[in-house]
């Protein structure tokens, strides 16, 4: 049974998404810090600075925010990683000036030392596609394998989008009828209708939000609500509503329980606190008697397993190996349930057998299909250390 839980603090709002009673992921909203991430403004350029290419805009936040080059660009293939990204040669202000009006989406919050970066490449989510109207070109989820679906995806798709617009179609569109892929492509093709035309007719006294995304909440409910989800428990009448109102634009109201307990403190419900409790922890006690460490810095994140009180048997090389394993499918889900991102550094304990190795990564590889971001296992390093990457889930576009 899969539930979103969603708890109302006079703080913050809690996001928790549930999995036969244990706690699989959670996210918080703090109320003195909102979340921007996938709303669209009316914003102003304040500054425009050639030596970095770059510009800041006002869109009514506490601070400006921060644009570079390449995101006012027109984007070319989604499949290009930054890596492979070349600029063009040209120059900022060839594309902006101080005082322009310009159209912006916040592509990351900001923190308290930064504003938040935007970009002119809209993205617009929808349960099946993404629809993008400032680019011109179709990619599909590279999770969807099947070369014959890929085609007839884009096909669906090609057929119905407006002339210089783009789409990235969603896993969650594989096997789905071409008339369900419309429908949610033609909805989300009206709301950019209607997105412009606050643009177009907002004159520029002040920056103005022309898209409210409730980006957390509208991106669990779309990118779980074909998982099989069962249920939403909200506490608050105002979520109750938005999330109404979301299902409502996929068509699931009819299939997917809402209920609201208002005012009640919902983390009592299959022991949330405690749960919740445990995902500040540093160590993490495994079933066998071993453990791992999590420690998180600003250039990565280092996993440490350790056989702890599990002594095994007579040979150490199966010992160690079962430690490995059972901290691998662990290290699987708290990199889910923490939304830990960038790199990743894991320190299993040492095996000699490269069959061994080959297993854990095939593991870890596994697990982590049950997670709803990108990620990348890149193997074992010539010190023994399992070198992967992962995103935030706050910062991801593999829709």
């Amino acid at each position: 049974m899969l539930e979103i839980i969603i708890n109302k603090e006079p703080d913050k709002k809690s996001i928790m998404l549930v999995e036969n009673g244990i706690l699989v992921e959670k996210h918080e909203e703090h109320h003195n810090r909102q979340r921007l991430e996938g709303n669209i403004y009316c914003g102003k350029v304040q500054n425009v600075l050639e030596g970095m290419q770059s510009a800041f805009i006002d869109i009514g936040d506490k601070r400006n925010t921060f644009i570079r080059l390449k995101d006012l660009l027109p984007k070319e293939d989604e499949s290009k990683s930054n890596d492979e990204y070349k600029l063009p040669d040209c120059n900022i202000k060839d594309f902006v000036k101080q005082d322009m009006k310009i159209l912006v989406q916040v592509k990351r919050d900001g923190t308290e030392k930064k504003g938040a970066r935007v970009s002119t490449h809209i993205n617009l989510p929808g349960r099946f596609v993404v629809f993008m109207p400032n680019s011109n070109f179709i990619t599909v989820s590279q999770k969807i394998e099947n070369e014959e679906e890929k085609q007839r995806l884009i096909n669906i798709v090609k057929d119905i989008l407006p002339e210089n617009t783009g789409a990235i179609v969603r896993t969650s569109s594989e096997g789905i009828d071409e008339v369900s892929i419309k429908t949610d492509l033609e909805e989300l093709i009206k709301k950019w209708k209607n997105i412009k035309k606050q643009y177009d007719e907002h004159r520029l006294n002040g920056p103005k939000l022309v898209y409210d995304n409730k980006a957390l909440l509208r991106r669990t409910l779309i990118d779980v609500v074909d998982r099989n989800l069962n249920r939403v428990i909200v506490n608050d009448i105002k979520t109750y509503k938005d999330v109404n109102e979301i299902l409502k634009s996929m068509n699931m109201l009819e299939k997917i329980k809402l209920e609201l307990k208002e005012n009640e403190d919902l983390l009592d419900m299959y022991s949330l606190r405690e749960q919740l409790d445990k995902t500040d922890n540093r160590k993490i006690w495994l079933k066998c008697g071993g453990f791992i460490t999590i420690d998180r810095t600003e250039a990565l994140t280092a996993i440490d397993v350790n056989t702890g009180k599990y002594t095994g048997n007579k040979n150490l090389e199966n010992t160690v190996f079962k430690v490995n394993k059972e901290a691998t499918i662990e290290i699987a889900k708290q990199l889910r349930l923490r939304d830990i991102g960038g790199i990743i550094i894991i320190d299993y304990i040492d095996m000699h057998n490269d069959k061994n190795k080959s297993e854990i990564i095939e593991l870890i590889t596994q697990e982590l299909k049950k997670d709803r971001t990108k990620s990348q296992v890149l193997g074992f390093t010539k010190l023994n250390l399992l070198e992967m990457t992962r995103k935030n889930m706050c910062n991801n576009d593999d829709f």
